[in-house]
């Protein structure tokens, strides 16, 4: 009998420890993961405080934003926002940045994709030679090709024309495309492909119908960044743009900070707006680049 009642209190006492050892290490690790967390909390502040700030201050007058710049807005005027938004040249800008934005992304990926598959699964002489010649255009700013792009698209009449943005975006864009596409495709395994050899699909057939089904994150990744590459970009449309028919966001936020340059509320509600496609895009496409990435950085 004594054995007996002896059971269920040596049992206790043996799950007495366990739970404890897990509370113990339950306990450590949220006291690692705090100083990470406040980090994240600092530099999420960091970035959203002046977000906040410019929201409200769109939503004041010239006059309240130089009494009160802190405060809230007493009265709102959210016809700075208005204002804005019923203007047609406001959405002429938004429709050429995404014209230009959507052709860039289309050029690059499709170039950028029969690059990368050509150097991941085809060995020939000079591959590699040739790769790092593509990959040196990482280190080429712009900047550095103003002059001569200008004067290249000015003699082939690009000038004042879509095309003119869209081409050497896609060009610098080749770079960094052609590097990550090219490690996902190097990863796909040549079982694959030869599976697919001896049901009769060719080089092309795999690459359509297999690889670019499988590629889809790293497709994705640099969509996203090919496209928020393209929304940003402010050097190469005023260099190409002339006319205000084709100008782009950014060329429209400076020409507005100048026409209104007194009128600081205004101006913090134009870039408001103008920052609006560009987050909302992201927040949408936000999942498929980081799941691009990640899958990137966990194959091989």
């Amino acid at each position: 009998m004594s054995v007996v009642k002896s059971g269920p209190a040596l049992r206790g006492t043996e799950r007495g420890p366990r739970r404890s050892d897990r509370g113990a290490r339950g306990r450590s690790r949220a006291g690692r993961t705090l100083p990470l967390h406040l980090l994240l909390g600092i530099a999420g502040a960091v970035m959203a405080v002046p977000l906040v700030y410019a929201v409200l201050s769109g939503f004041k007058s010239t006059d309240q934003l130089s009494r009160n710049p802190i405060g809230l807005p007493d009265p709102w005027v959210p016809s700075n926002y208005t204002d804005i938004l019923g203007s047609g040249s406001f959405w002429q800008l938004v429709g050429s940045s995404t014209l230009i934005a959507v052709g860039t992304t289309v050029v690059v990926v499709a170039v950028s994709a029969l690059a990368a598959f050509s150097f991941a699964r085809f060995a020939f002489r000079g591959r590699e030679v040739l790769f790092t010649l593509f990959t040196m255009g990482l280190m080429f700013p712009f900047a550095v090709a103003a002059l001569p792009l200008f004067l290249l698209l000015r003699s082939i009449g690009l000038l004042d024309n879509p095309l003119g943005v869209i081409l050497p975006q896609a060009a610098f864009g080749l770079p960094v495309t052609i590097v990550i596409l090219r490690g996902f495709f190097r990863e796909i395994p040549a079982e694959l492909e030869e599976a697919a050899t001896l049901d009769g699909c060719g080089p092309l057939g795999f690459f359509w119908r297999i690889l670019l089904p499988m590629a889809r994150p790293a497709l994705g990744t640099v969509s996203v960044l090919a496209v928020v590459g393209s929304w940003n970009n402010f050097l190469l449309p005023l260099l190409v743009f002339n006319e205000p028919t084709w100008w782009t966001v950014p060329i429209g936020v400076q020409q507005f900070q100048g026409q209104y340059s007194a009128e600081y509320a205004r101006v913090f509600a134009y870039l408001v707006l103008a920052m609006v496609p560009a987050l909302a895009f992201y927040s949408v496409a936000e999942r498929q680049l980081v799941g691009g990435l990640a899958a990137g950085a966990t194959k091989g």
